[in-house]
């Protein structure tokens, strides 16, 4: 007799069990009002005897432990997203700088209590004009440090794969054509 397509075959594991909590959480998580967010940010460069520094905060999570990121944040009134990052990365870090070119569009989602959020996230590559690094000028006071740290030990030291990826690709553009 053939063997029925729903019989095991030696050595094949069992599918897994699906646990019903699972799907109550998928199902509660289905009806929440689904919202947009869009930021915008850098990487903000200088250069210093031939090295290239790059200007980093360090934020608390949702979870109360400090990670380092690149600055970013949402795009006020009817900023660009270019706008919205030099405001940002001056904001977070004291930094002015002028944006060389974009690098990439990150998004994600994440989830609250109360609504799911689709974020979009715009990274540029800039150069340093002036300023000192500093936290002073956050007015949301997200920023708890920041720092100039070496371009090539970023994808050591961010949180965040992302992030780390658009350093990579500020890293092959500098190096590239500079």
């Amino acid at each position: 007799m053939p063997a029925r397509p729903t019989d095991r075959r030696p050595g094949v594991p069992r599918p897994p069990k699906r646990h019903t909590s699972l799907r109550v959480i998928h199902t509660q998580m289905s009806h929440l009002p689904v919202v947009g967010e869009t930021s915008a940010g850098g990487v903000v460069v200088d250069v210093v005897e031939g090295v290239p520094y790059a200007a980093i905060i360090a934020r608390r999570n949702r979870a109360g432990r400090i990670e380092w990121c690149l600055p970013k944040g949402h795009l006020e009134g009817v900023e660009t997203a270019e706008e919205a990052a030099l405001r940002e990365v001056a904001e977070e870090t004291g930094i002015s700088g002028r944006i060389i070119r974009h690098l990439a569009t990150i998004d994600f989602w994440f989830s609250g209590p109360e609504r799911r959020v689709h974020k979009v996230v715009h990274h540029y590559l800039m150069g340093y004009v002036s300023g000192e690094v500093t936290v002073e000028g956050d007015p949301d006071h997200e920023a708890e440090d920041a720092q100039w740290w070496p371009l090539r030990e970023l994808t050591h030291i961010l949180a965040y794969p992302n992030e780390r990826r658009i350093v990579g690709i500020a890293l092959d553009l500098l190096y590239r054509e500079g």
